[in-house]
């Protein structure tokens, strides 16, 4: 057997390099690409010696094998790697290496967005000692009760895949599992192969085979008879049935399919915040969002559907609005999933575990005769008027000198083209998107709601960039942030400049948590602690009327971005959309400061979230709401179907 003298980090970083997807694209042509086309590092003493050493030896010999990239934060290394996975349908990620003990440890938010979201990462945190020749080692936790324990079994809870490289003879099948997890559409997430910083710098005879590139088929499994059959006599006797169309219909590549089906039925489709993009805003099926921020046309058919359809979708609380969407008390579900674990989901006994371009391929053979009844057809056409009409009113400028949200994200979609990508993830802005958001292009919606990280949007929105741009596709990436979540995670702005990578972002002022203040109200606190105010020595919280001094502005000029500044005032709509035209115009990174009023909300989709209220309280706003919370919990049903 022929091998190589090498290090343990050497060989896995070539290894990395040599892994390639196979997979076949909604049209049925092949797709190959890298799996791991590049690696995020952070280096400290538990990694420079080994993984960047490894990359910079390789980087001299064969600078296009792994290309390395930069990054300010551990944590946003990872919503990078996601960013790019959502562009790529989860054929391609990035890996993240980090140091021992902190930098390891700042994976972990990452880790956790990456497998709640089902989203490929690969990360590399390295370890203490395996040896312990050298023990504790600076960083190192040490606990009495179990001295093997380090920070990084922290990552086993979240992460698909676990397993730490304690000798070198072990690189061989924890690698290969871990591809082999990172590549399945029904176990992907974050995959976490911890390095010991001794092992990382470790040499050994590798076998050149090792090295070779290797392929990764994405499995696509057909509908089982049986099931498909239940799932076909289910719909056949449906009066009202509706589609949950979740992101598995876009990491499938089954947009064309999902058209299809429902042109030919006439069933109609709500979707979830993964699944925008499935069909297109104006598509005569479409309702919009579903569930707790879903638009008001979604959720009355919702509430009254008899067969729900699931396709891709893990059924969260915020699209089954806390189990209060779907009323009727017989309401059958059909949940199509390539992961039994969501297919399964709400004790369904028609669960078909398949591919959801395949199974939607055999539905629109077995049920080409079907079509929803004309009264039916016509409900849907008038909700979908309706909320029309309502999109069309909140995104109307009111010509008041702070704006509103909903004019704001009127004036980004009126500016935007339609093949432009969106990227949100935490506080008002992902509720008011996903029932205002007229969604043009199946990759033009990326909103990561699975685990709604602050922070996560200009990672994100990166990481969603450079996706585009591995393909050659040169559409803008606009990132929609609120102060609160700007200032979790901001650097990487840093990134976008060192790099010359084009992002738009927009960031909207309004001085506090908007969404958690929102929410406060309706369970009776009042906001508190939510408003960005001075400090109130004499009552001892944050409630007053003096603003903070912050110029978020002046901070992201600060790291080298183009700023645009857009003044309160009457024309601060037109000023927005004139400050986006520029931006797209523009071949650099542009940052737009806006100001907005947060008390202005966006049109009701009769949507419900179950945050409970304290049973008892001397308040009379939190009494308030908990008659109004018992009053919901009314609505709520097991959903067994």
């Amino acid at each position: 057997m022929t091998t190589r003298r090498m290090t343990v980090s050497q060989a896995l970083v070539e290894f990395l390099a040599q892994q390639w997807t196979v997979d076949t694209d909604g049209e049925g042509r092949e797709v190959r690409e890298r799996t791991i086309p590049g690696m995020f590092g952070i280096f400290g003493h538990g990694n420079v010696a080994g993984v960047g050493q490894a990359l910079k030896q390789l980087n001299v010999e064969h600078p296009e094998l792994m290309p390395y990239h930069q990054a300010r934060n551990e944590q946003a290394m990872v919503h990078q790697a996601v960013g790019y996975a959502r562009m790529h349908r989860r054929r391609g990620t990035y890996a993240s290496a980090a140091s021992v003990g902190p930098g390891a440890t700042n994976l972990l938010t990452g880790a956790a967005l990456a497998t709640t979201n089902r989203l490929p990462a690969l990360l590399l945190p390295s370890d203490t000692f395996a040896t312990r020749v050298a023990d504790p080692v600076l960083q190192q936790l040490e606990q009495p009760h179990d001295i093997g324990l380090t920070v990084n079994d922290a990552f086993r809870p979240v992460s698909r895949f676990f397993d730490r490289v304690q000798r070198p003879e072990q690189l061989f099948s924890i690698a290969l599992a871990a591809m082999r997890v990172l590549t399945d559409p029904a176990e992907t997430g974050a995959v976490t192969i911890a390095l010991p910083e001794d092992v990382q710098a470790e040499a050994w005879d590798v076998p050149v085979e090792f090295l070779q590139p290797r392929e990764w088929r994405i499995r696509r499994p057909l509908p089982e008879r049986a099931p498909l059959a239940a799932a076909v006599r289910a719909i056949r006797g449906a009066k009202r049935p509706l589609i949950v169309a979740g992101g598995g219909v876009l990491y499938s590549e089954a947009e064309a399919q999902l058209r299809a089906f429902v042109e030919a039925t006439g069933i109609p489709v709500g979707t979830s915040q993964a699944g925008g993009g499935a069909l297109s805003w104006d598509h005569p099926q479409y309702l919009g969002g579903i569930g707790a921020t879903g638009t008001l046309a979604a959720n009355r058919l919702a509430a009254e559907a008899d067969v729900i359809i699931g396709i891709g979708t893990r059924y969260s609380d915020f699209t089954t609005a806390s189990r209060t969407a779907f009323q009727d008390p017989d309401a059958t579900f059909v949940n199509i999933n390539v992961a039994a674990f969501d297919a399964y989901k709400h004790g369904t006994q028609i669960p078909v575990v398949a591919d959801a371009r395949e199974t939607l391929l055999a539905l629109s053979a077995e049920l080409a005769d079907l079509r929803v009844d004309a009264a039916y057809a016509e409900r849907i056409a008038a909700e979908q008027r309706e909320w029309d009409a309502s999109v069309d009113a909140a995104f109307a400028p009111s010509g008041l000198a702070l704006p509103g949200q909903p004019e704001i994200i009127g004036a980004v979609q009126r500016s935007s083209a339609p093949e432009d990508v969106v990227v949100q993830a935490a506080g008002s802005l992902p509720g008011d998107l996903h029932k205002l958001w007229r969604v043009r292009d199946p990759l033009g919606y990326h909103v990561e709601y699975a685990y709604s990280c602050m922070g996560y949007e200009i990672a994100g929105g990166l990481g969603a960039k450079r996706g585009l741009a591995a393909a050659g596709d040169e559409r803008d990436v606009i990132v929609m942030v609120g102060d609160g979540s700007y200032l979790m995670l901001n650097t990487e702005l840093v990134t976008a400049v060192a790099e010359g990578i084009k992002i738009i972002v927009i960031l909207i002022q309004n001085h506090g948590y908007a969404s958690i203040g929102h929410l406060s109200e309706t369970v009776g606190s009042e906001r508190f602690g939510t408003w960005y105010r001075e400090y109130d020595a004499e009552a001892r919280n944050f409630q007053g009327d003096q603003v903070l001094p912050v110029d978020l502005a002046m901070n992201a000029r600060s790291y080298g971005m183009d700023v645009i500044e857009v003044e309160p005032g009457a024309s601060a709509i037109a000023d927005l959309e004139a400050a986006i035209a520029r931006a797209k115009a523009s071949d650099r990174a542009t940052f737009i400061h806006i100001n907005s009023d947060p008390l202005i909300y966006a049109p009701d989709g009769a949507g419900w979230w179950d945050v409970p209220v304290p049973q008892t309280s001397t308040l009379a706003s939190t009494q308030r709401a908990r008659a109004e919370y018992e009053e919901q919990q009314r609505a709520q049903r097991p959903l067994l179907g």
